[in-house]
């Protein structure tokens, strides 16, 4: 692209004007515009075609140490997304090239050589997903879900799989692979829509509801998980956490990758009450973080892809359109109104 062509361009971006107190509103977000620049020597300017939205996000909008530093306020607000190389000085990359990164929410990113790293730039194959799969199976939550239930989960074939946020990002990936591993897998999602699509679509043993009524996730449990549950892959915490603590099996592992319930309190995060079932059946809980593999993406992408092209895995994305929808777009997570991994489409390729 020429540099003038550049330099015509407007950046549209979403900042983080201040903390949220509870969920967050329009009026915690500012929306600004910027020139484009034209990339430094050695960087590329890239065009963002759709942004993850997960719920992580929250977490990073809140001060105070964490596996991540804060989004500062004023700073466009941090998310991974998927986009094009549309102007580079780098010979690793070509106008025309696909490429994930973390883009933030905003039209254009330049980035230059030496926060490549830091960015996350990689370019993407089309030819082994779609843009919107390279935000889920193929993406950040795809590489949760893989590392959370193969590194810290360590399933065998036979053990009991019991998955929260089932029809969620991570979920559906965790949910999938649990079953080509060999295991019997119960999902626990919200309403009875999303519950059939984890059974009949992704091939889930079971999968309960929890609106279904206050002790359902008890007695569904209950009926089943009739040998107990060996491997708990959590994304929700609160009471279903508890639920599932009082069914575990001798050596379960529970693997904690989040807790959309307390994400949004203005009390204190409620942690768990029936924790000593870990000392009684000397059970071991883990938390993931997907930075940690940062460096074995490429073995789970590459076996995951496998599974896309032959069937076996299915990857759903919940698709909204347009930047200035974020701040909305991003409640949904929270009330449970996403089927399937959350995308924010910026632009169309």
């Amino acid at each position: 692209m020429p540099a003038n062509a550049v330099t015509s361009l407007t950046n549209h971006q979403i900042r983080l004007a201040s903390r949220p107190v509870g969920l967050p509103t329009r009026a915690n977000w500012s929306a600004t515009t910027e020139p484009v620049t034209e990339p430094s020597e050695g960087g590329v300017l890239l065009k963002t075609l759709a942004l993850s939205l997960d719920p992580a996000m929250r977490g990073w909008m809140n001060e105070g140490k964490s596996y991540i530093p804060p989004v500062g306020i004023g700073e466009v607000m941090r998310a991974g997304g998927v986009g094009k190389v549309i102007a580079s000085k780098n010979p690793k990359f070509a106008v025309g090239d696909y490429v994930s990164a973390g883009f933030g929410v905003q039209e254009y990113l330049t980035v230059a050589e030496a926060d490549m790293k830091r960015s996350g730039l990689g370019k993407i194959d089309l030819r082994a997903g779609s843009l919107t799969q390279w935000l889920n199976v193929l993406g950040m939550p795809g590489m949760t879900g893989y590392f959370g239930l193969m590194d810290v989960g360590q399933p065998k074939a036979g053990e009991t799989v019991v998955v929260s946020g089932a029809a969620g990002a991570v979920g559906q990936t965790v949910g999938q692979i649990a079953k080509i591993k060999g295991c019997r897998v119960v999902g626990i999602a919200g309403g009875a829509a999303k519950c059939e699509w984890v059974v009949k679509e992704l091939g889930f043993d079971a999968c309960i509801d929890y609106k279904s009524g206050p002790s359902a996730v008890k007695e569904g449990l209950k009926a089943h998980c009739l040998k107990g549950v060996d491997i708990f892959f959590d994304n929700v915490g609160g009471e279903i956490l508890d639920s599932v603590l009082a069914r575990i099996n001798r050596s379960a592992r529970i693997i904690i990758c989040g807790a959309i319930s307390q994400y949004n309190n203005t009390t204190a995060v409620q942690g768990p009450k029936n924790y000593l079932s870990l000392l009684v059946n000397r059970a071991r809980m883990e938390g993931i973080v997907v930075f940690d593999y940062a460096d074995r993406y490429h073995l789970a992408v590459a076996e995951m892809a496998g599974y896309l092209k032959d069937g076996r895995m299915k990857s759903k994305e919940d698709i909204v359109v347009g930047i200035d929808t974020f701040p909305e777009t991003l409640l949904k997570l929270f009330n449970g109104e996403n089927f399937g991994k959350l995308v924010l489409q910026v632009a169309v390729d």
